[in-house]
């Protein structure tokens, strides 16, 4: 393959032909009729965020946010009711029953895009293909999410045919607008609140109304960013894919109200080229929560490989690390409650915490109340040092992950690729790797003394070697790469209710 071109030297061509001809089919709205169902969809997911961060704060519905929130879904509701009249009025008037794809003019005009087993229209590869990955996070922001996208993006900016950028959010409006790393560009631009999670970026929408795309990849589906980047795409008339990345909360509120948010989102997520889980847990949980077709899916799983090291760690001998942010959902409390019985077999056992968070003074007390202060230390390893976190990983006699929900934890793959024995809870993305065999599982209601049995026998077993076929990142950016070839050629999906 050629050496990338430099982004000064890349030729300058008119976008693709199929985004310029893309027409809708007889009896679909056409973009400009979609204005209230776009409306709708921003109005509604702000109102969940509004009714979600309410909740969380308070634990009831009367905070001032959440009174908002429930008044955003109103005007929602009422602007998707007026849009299913309208709708109905348009098929109506048809003598024939319209065809629920959109046809494009041009040489592949006999294809109908979104037809079952249709094959992806085929483009002059004379340029690279333009791809805007949005997300609300990316570095110098820190987590899972955000070292998935980082870990391909980096990867897959070699390829002369692909040209990426980034399109992130800054709350603070202290980051650098723009950036080169490593082969692609990274844009930010302001999000608000700055102190709450909703990320409300009304500049994502004028971008892609603005530049010419050829594929809009979202990277997260939490918060207001990727509804206003799957709205703005179907307005430019862009093929858009959507990579969930879900995770936990602390607030039992606002873990409840998930699934109504995911059915909010279903016709946006049913009009997506396609859609990527990490895990089969979470291709399950979206399948049935937003009625998409299996056909649309595929997995692409975080990769666990970790910078190589000069010489491999000595083990600790009864050494138990429990890595995440510091939150009550991350099951911290769990592992120290269980190294208290743990000791009574295993004097020797200690337990390190890896991370930092809202919940630490709780963790804190926690082991000063069961008189661990000499055998529990919390230490918090910056996720951008990979060697530091594979030094300290290394070290463990085992790996606990109590985590309530995990999509699919990149500290669970790290701890796998170094043949850490690890202990898990068997639930969402983990009770995969615990239904592979590759994790000790023990029930989500598991008692301390439950816990603390399956630790000391992993602790008391013989450590081996990483498990062969483990996920890397250059797999995942080698399957996202073929996901992007096959989406590139697929216009917009009608939204469907």
């Amino acid at each position: 393959m050629a050496a990338p071109q430099s982004r000064a030297s890349q030729p300058s061509v008119a976008p693709l032909w199929p985004l310029r001809h893309c027409r809708p089919a007889p009896g679909v709205l056409r973009p400009e009729a979609c204005g209230r169902t776009a409306a709708a969809y921003v109005l509604g997911a702000l109102g969940l965020a509004a009714i979600t961060a309410g909740g969380s704060r308070t634990g009831t519905h009367s905070s001032p946010a959440a009174l908002s929130g429930l008044v955003l879904i109103s005007m929602a509701a009422g602007m998707r009711s007026r849009r299913r009249d309208a709708h109905a009025r348009a098929v109506e008037s048809q003598s024939d029953r319209p065809l629920p794809f959109t046809q494009c003019s041009g040489p592949n005009s006999s294809r109908t895009v979104g037809s079952p087993g249709a094959s992806p229209r085929l483009f002059a590869q004379d340029r690279p293909i333009r791809v805007l990955v949005v997300a609300a996070r990316f570095l110098p922001d820190l987590g899972g999410t955000e070292t998935h996208i980082y870990e391909v993006t980096r990867r897959m900016a070699r390829r002369a045919d692909l040209d990426l950028t980034v399109l992130t959010t800054d709350r603070s409006g202290t980051i650098r607008a723009r950036e080169e790393l490593e082969g692609f560009t990274v844009l930010r631009c302001r999000s608000y609140p700055r102190h709450r999670d909703y990320y409300f970026a009304p500049d994502v929408y004028s971008h892609i109304l603005s530049e010419d795309y050829d594929l809009i990849h979202c990277q997260g589906i939490h918060t207001a960013v990727p509804v206003i980047a799957m709205i703005a795409a179907r307005r430019r008339g862009i093929p858009y894919l959507v990579t969930f990345h879900t995770g936990g909360h602390s607030s039992s509120f606002r873990h409840r109200i998930r699934s109504v948010q995911w059915r909010a989102l279903g016709p946006l997520l049913r009009g997506a080229a396609v859609v990527v889980a990490v895990s089969r847990f979470e291709q399950e949980m979206f399948q049935k929560a937003c009625n998409l077709d299996a056909a649309s899916f595929r997995i692409v799983q975080n990769g666990g490989d970790l910078p190589a090291r000069a010489e491999r760690p000595d083990v600790i001998p009864g050494r138990i690390i429990s890595s995440g942010r510091l939150e009550r959902y991350k099951g911290h409390h769990r592992v120290i409650e269980a190294l208290a019985i743990v000791q009574r077999w295993i004097p020797g056992a200690s337990l390190q915490i890896l991370g930092s968070g809202p919940y630490e003074p709780q963790l804190r007390s926690l082991v000063s109340t069961l008189g661990l202060g000499r055998s529990v230390t919390i230490e918090h390893i910056s996720p951008d040092d990979r060697k530091a976190m594979a030094a300290s990983l290394g070290s463990a006699a085992v790996v606990a992950a109590m985590s309530e929900y995990e999509a699919h934890p990149v500290a669970v793959m790290e701890a796998l690729a170094l043949g850490v024995p690890t202990v898990g809870l068997d639930a969402a993305g983990i009770g995969d790797l615990v239904q592979d065999g590759l994790v000790r599982g023990v029930p989500k209601n598991a008692s301390p003394t439950a816990i603390a049995r399956a630790l000391a026998a992993a602790l008391e077993g013989q450590r081996v070697s990483s498990p062969s076929g483990l996920p890397t990142w250059d797999a995942a950016a080698a399957d996202l790469v073929h996901v992007y070839m096959d989406a590139v050629g697929s216009a917009p999906r009608p939204l469907r209710s």
